[in-house]
């Protein structure tokens, strides 16, 4: 294990990487005799300009590309030992994420990579989300973030596995001066934790606030290394500041610097300067303070009008409700009293109990308003009757006359 301690996290010994075309012939040097050994516990900045070779490097430490020559250790393997990746955390310059995954998902997606079971991806995501600032947008669509979010996002998704060796590819880009300095922040926490960062980026003020040493290359050769307060200390001149603005002071010691053999053209007084970095974070901040403060007072004095509001409208209901139950009340009071059963006459009792209930009374068929049209069939049928009675009745006639005309003849022969 001390051996493991003392053994750096990074060596790289005489790295070349040449690119070569289809027919394998050399086109771009892109690497020439590099030396770099980066202990464990520190954060290193590597800088350079465009085709310097800084991301030919990376992508050889991550087992991305193969050297052509040269010897390269990571956690003391090689680079494409698969155990050896499971420390690592990378964070590209473009984050490669899915756009219809919300940021939970995304997190909880590259935690199954590495195996983790659920209770842990679920820990691991909220509290990685709390840390770059993505918790009130965790369940956004990724495709839905601006590139600052998308950076937050892809630093949480480099730290999801809690690598030992943690290599940012310009992790402030397309940051706020707030963001920025929560990843600062960050690196400084990693650094205590005892975590490896290997930092590249464009920005040397970033690089020069959290880096202890760095590297600058040019055309894939390393120009210079060191710490930063090697690199950036001027020797021939001594920087003196007071705590007190009286001029008096000053002049004092301006003299004192005279008489000893100071030179008054070299002598410079100016003011201290503050960084624009921190000056925009404290308006920023104070900002906020002052806009959240508006909006408690703005949701008490909300509150307070709900409160009062629903305390008159509870009043006035418990008000009508009263005057409700008053005329209620009254309409009993000014109604007939019906008679009980008992108090009837004899007959009327009787009548009542043997009335049968109303739900058992026979209900009156309804009358028929239209009237019924005659029916040509049934007035067919009641023809025949009607002719045989007529001929009943003409044979009674005859017969009677018959008889009458025989008593005539009867009596005139008489």
């Amino acid at each position: 294990m001390s051996e493991n301690l003392q053994e750096p996290a990074i060596e790289v010994r005489g790295l070349v990487k040449v690119f070569r075309d289809f027919w394998r012939r050399p086109r771009v040097r892109a690497v020439d005799g590099l030396d770099l050994q980066i202990g464990r516990g520190e954060v290193f900045g590597l800088l350079g300009p465009n085709g310097s070779g800084k991301s030919t490097t990376i992508k050889i430490l991550l087992g991305l590309l193969f050297p052509t020559k040269g010897i390269v250790r990571v956690l003391g393997q090689k680079p494409g030992d698969l155990q050896t990746r499971k420390k690592i955390g990378f964070l590209p310059e473009e984050s490669p994420l899915y756009p219809y995954l919300n940021a939970s998902e995304t997190l909880n997606y590259y935690g199954r990579l590495f195996g983790y079971d659920r209770s842990s991806r679920r820990k691991r995501t909220e509290l990685l989300l709390e840390l770059v600032g993505l918790d009130a947008v965790k369940e956004r669509a990724v495709g839905e973030f601006s590139k600052g979010m998308r950076r937050r996002l892809g630093l949480a998704q480099a730290l999801i596995n809690d690598p030992e060796l943690l290599i940012l590819d310009e992790p402030t880009s397309g940051l706020d001066p707030i963001g920025t300095r929560q990843v600062k922040d960050l690196i400084f926490e990693l650094k205590q934790r005892g975590k490896t960062v290997l930092l590249s980026s464009h920005l040397l003020a970033d690089v020069e606030d959290v880096c202890d040493r760095i590297a600058i290359l040019y055309g894939g050769k390393k120009q210079i290394e060191g710490s930063c307060r090697e690199l950036l200390t001027e020797g021939n001149s001594t920087q003196i500041e007071l705590s007190t603005s009286d001029p008096a002071t000053v002049d004092s010691l301006v003299t004192l610097l005279k008489e000893h053999g100071g030179d008054s053209t070299n002598i410079s007084l100016k003011k201290p300067r503050r960084k624009l970095e921190s000056l925009f974070i404290d308006i920023v901040r104070d900002a906020r303070r002052h806009e959240q403060g508006d909006k408690n007072l703005e949701t008490t004095s909300t509150s307070e009008a709900k409160t009062t509001i629903v305390s008159e409208s509870t009043e006035n209901q418990l008000e009508e409700i009263q005057s409700e139950r008053v005329d209620t009340q009254s309409q009993k009071e000014e109604s007939v009293e019906l008679k009980p059963l008992n108090d009837l006459e004899p007959e009327n009792q009787r009548k009542a109990k043997s009335e049968p209930p109303p739900s058992l009374k026979e209900k009156p068929e309804p009358k028929n308003l239209v009237k019924d049209e005659p029916d040509p069939q049934k007035s067919k049928l009641k023809e025949p009757k009607a002719k045989e009675t007529l001929s009943k009745e003409s044979d009674i006639d005859h017969a009677l006359i018959d008889s009458l005309l025989s008593n005539d003849e009867k009596e005139g022969k008489n």
